[in-house]
């Protein structure tokens, strides 16, 4: 899938990565998934149900495992 222009990805701290698209991911498992968005947001943390992809399930916790009330 190469675009010719540099690609950019931006770390959130405590988030996701953010990859501009379009992005081919190579999974650990040798699976290849692709997503054709302007931006994705890769999961840092493996909660996320939709991994590699974020589905932000990194805001329900806090990092030291705590749980945060539900607002």
């Amino acid at each position: 899938m190469p675009t010719g222009r540099e690609t950019r990805v931006r770390i959130e701290p405590g988030g996701p990565l953010l990859v501009e698209g379009p992005v081919e991911i190579l999974t650990e498992d040798g699976e290849t998934v692709t997503s054709d968005r302007f931006v994705v947001a890769l999961c840092a943390c493996r909660r996320s149900k939709r991994y590699p992809f974020c589905d932000t399930s990194h805001r329900r916790r806090s990092r030291q495992g705590v749980q945060r009330p539900e607002e």
